[in-house]
């Protein structure tokens, strides 16, 4: 079969704008070129926002963008936008916003019609290629949009306005109330009220992990809140259990579609395993529960097996498709199982002849191994080995499958996240591969997503930048050199993590209303100047300033820093209490905020045992959240120089010292790591 003609996508970076490269549709990229031609011609704009790993953005594609007479009628009546929202989430937020202002929810892929000048007018998801489900065909969506264009487009100017004026609100003003404990008290109480007391998590189907909120409930279990770690642990035990979770290669999948946690939306986020893999690390600090380790550990594997470019950035996704079709790279038939692995092990991975879903197996954990040992007539020790060896069979019989396709562009933000909990995962459990593949990460974005003025770039892919980094971009490398620098103790991470936290207050401020603009100041001028203020799948820039700003200040003793972080939580305080899944980062900043914090500056050579120990006391020997650590060797001018939290320290009777401080007031300096981890949790 013959490919057709490649249109304006094919020179693109984002492999989503690359799928649709040979569409009949005439698709633009985002751009003065479309725009123009817009205006010019007097036609509206059929904006479409989506990501390469989203299944439905894929069933769109099939249905209506390869169909030669919906792309007809596409070209006809409109300038035709393709937009990634992962390369360019400030588009994506904008119109988001519109989508959900004029249907009350929202999702991918997104479509809106807007006018020449880029201001919405009426907006959708996913529109099928017939009549279904209540939803109009996109060809009656496509002909009713021409037409009221051509008879009545006085009414959708008048429409965009107010859309576009809608959304002009959504920034919101800073809260002149102050912030304390009470906000996240009940903040806690309204999750309890959503909260699944059977299968964990928050509502129904689908069900999201929403690693941030639970993060926000593992920071109250820490704090002894009622009820936290009874959600906090079995919403971990359940997703570990559940479909959701890969049991033979790790990582997660993006969402499931059941309250259950038993079947998946098959594609897998960077973002979502880099999140999960952090809160399963500490959760084990916190609990020591073998599992949580085991599911860390996995996660680890699979990011650095699968996800990770051989200079050393970390990719974006995987597909849930294979071959065309959902799933197909992870299910499994009962009598594929069987022949490899046995009856028992199959039951115990909640097979059935019959399939548990669409004729085939999800895998999954249902039943405890002991439960179904004793009704197997089986000893749980041997059937639980039995399980290990299967699923080493299980990863190597699927290693001969068509892989999903993966979405290889290398974003900031993502590998912030990414080199953040891979950090912390080395440390906690003493695997320094972890660490060495972190620090390759942060080395290969620092280094090579950088445009020729030095700026920070959001992507990149296959040696082309995208466009300028967003707020969250510089806010979570931020943190991952932070993490980096509390871990090798290494002064170029903190001077990398200072130099992107000034970059967000020189270009990012809102001076007039409080927070963050998504975009800098710098960045092209779009229909409003976003703010990225909802924690959803991601952290929001906003919320992750909030925290690295503390943590910064706590460093370097500078009000600037902490000034402007207390900005960007008064910017959502109301918010946070009332809804607070949308703002899952922004409450662990606030926790930070309200305290109580510990700054620690250990002064010793780091590869000395006693130093080490001390280190350990405060890393690794239980989860501390509002923790910040400093460590020079004796005399180390350059150290003491750039962190002022190491100033004026010095060994104790020549052993290694640790200073336990809050906000700067020091208690006395100790040398045994029990006397540290006693002020420690004073």
């Amino acid at each position: 079969m013959t490919e057709a003609p490649a249109n304006r996508l094919a020179h693109q970076t984002s492999p989503y704008l690359l799928q649709h490269a040979h569409n009949p549709v005439d698709w633009y990229p985002w751009g003065q070129e479309a725009l123009a031609r817009a205006e010019a011609e007097a036609k509206p704009l059929f904006l479409s926002i989506g990501y390469a790993a989203c299944h439905w953005c894929h069933v769109m594609e099939r249905e209506s963008f390869e169909d030669p007479a919906t792309a007809a009628l596409m070209n006809e009546s409109f300038v035709c936008i393709k937009v990634d929202r992962e390369e360019r989430p400030d588009l994506d937020g904008i119109y988001m916003d519109a989508v959900q202002a004029m249907n009350g929810h929202g999702g991918w892929p997104m479509s809106a019609f807007c006018t020449p000048d880029g201001r919405p007018f009426y907006a959708g998801t996913y529109f099928p290629p017939e009549p279904s489900h209540g939803l109009p065909s996109f060809r009656q969506v496509l002909s009713g949009i021409a037409e009221a264009w051509r008879d009545r487009r006085d009414e959708l100017v008048v429409q965009a306005t107010r859309v576009t004026e809608a959304i002009a609100r959504a920034g919101g003003t800073a809260s002149a109330e102050p912030l304390t404990h009470a906000i996240a008290d009940a903040a806690l109480d309204e999750l309890r009220r959503t909260f699944d007391p059977r299968w964990g998590g928050f509502g129904g189907a689908p069900k999201f992990p929403q690693p941030m909120t639970m993060e926000f409930v593992l920071r109250r279990a820490v704090r002894g809140s009622p009820d936290a770690m009874e959600m906090l642990v079995l919403t971990l035990d359940r997703m570990a259990e559940g479909g959701i979770y890969d049991h033979v290669g790790g990582g997660f999948a993006r969402y499931a579609t059941d309250a259950s946690w038993h079947v998946p939306h098959f594609e897998k986020m960077l973002y979502d395993n880099a999140q999960l893999l952090q809160l399963y690390t500490r959760s084990w600090q916190l609990t020591r529960n073998p599992r949580y380790r085991d599911v860390a550990t996995r996660t680890a594997q699979y990011l650095l097996r699968e996800m990770q470019h051989p200079q050393g950035g970390f990719w974006s996704s995987q597909d849930a498709d294979s071959d065309g079709v959902e799933g197909r790279f992870f299910v499994w038939t009962w009598d594929e199982l069987v022949t490899l692995v046995g009856e028992d092990v199959s039951t115990c991975f909640g097979a059935t002849p019959a399939g548990n879903w669409e004729g085939t197996n999800v895998l999954w954990r249902p039943t405890p191994v002991s439960t179904l040992a004793r009704s197997l007539g089986r000893d749980a020790g041997e059937l639980t080995a039995e399980l290990t060896r299967a699923r080493e069979r299980l990863f190597e019989r699927r290693e001969a499958r068509v892989r999903p396709a993966v979405d290889d562009k290398i974003l900031a933000a993502w590998n912030g996240l990414a080199i953040r909990a891979l950090v912390e995962a080395g440390r906690a459990f003493e695997e320094p591969s972890y660490t060495g593949a972190a620090e390759r990460a942060a080395s290969f974005v620092l280094a090579h997503l950088r445009d020729d003025r030095g700026r920070l770039a959001r992507s990149w892919r296959e040696g082309r930048l995208g466009g300028p980094a967003f707020a969250d971009d510089h806010a979570a490398m931020a943190l991952a050199c932070l993490t980096l620098y509390e871990t090798t103790f290494e002064l170029r991470w903190f001077e990398a993590a200072r130099a992107l936290v000034d970059e967000l207050l020189e270009r990012f401020v809102d001076a007039e209303r409080g927070g963050f603009f998504q975009t800098g100041d710098d960045a092209e001028k779009l229909l409003v100047r976003p703010k990225d203020l909802y924690d959803n799948a991601v952290p929001s820039g906003n919320s992750s300033a909030a925290e690295v700003l503390q943590r910064v200040a706590l460093l370097t003793g500078e009000g600037a820093y902490a000034r402007a972080a207390a900005g960007a939580l008064q910017l959502v305080r109301d918010a946070m209490s009332r809804a607070p899944a949308g703002f899952g980062q922004a409450l662990c900043a606030l926790d930070l905020y309200v305290g109580p914090a510990r700054e620690v500056a250990v002064v010793g050579a780091p590869e000395e045992p006693l130093t080490r120990a001390l280190i350990e006391t405060v890393t690794v020997a239980a989860y501390r959240p509002n923790v910040v650590l400093a460590v020079a060797g004796p005399g180390d001018g350059a150290a003491t120089s750039a962190v002022a939290l190491l100033r004026d320290r010095a060994e104790m009777r020549g052993r290694p010292t640790a200073y336990v401080c809050e906000r700067f007031a020091c208690s006395l300096p100790v040398s045994d790591p029990e006397a540290l981890a006693a002020q420690l949790d004073a």
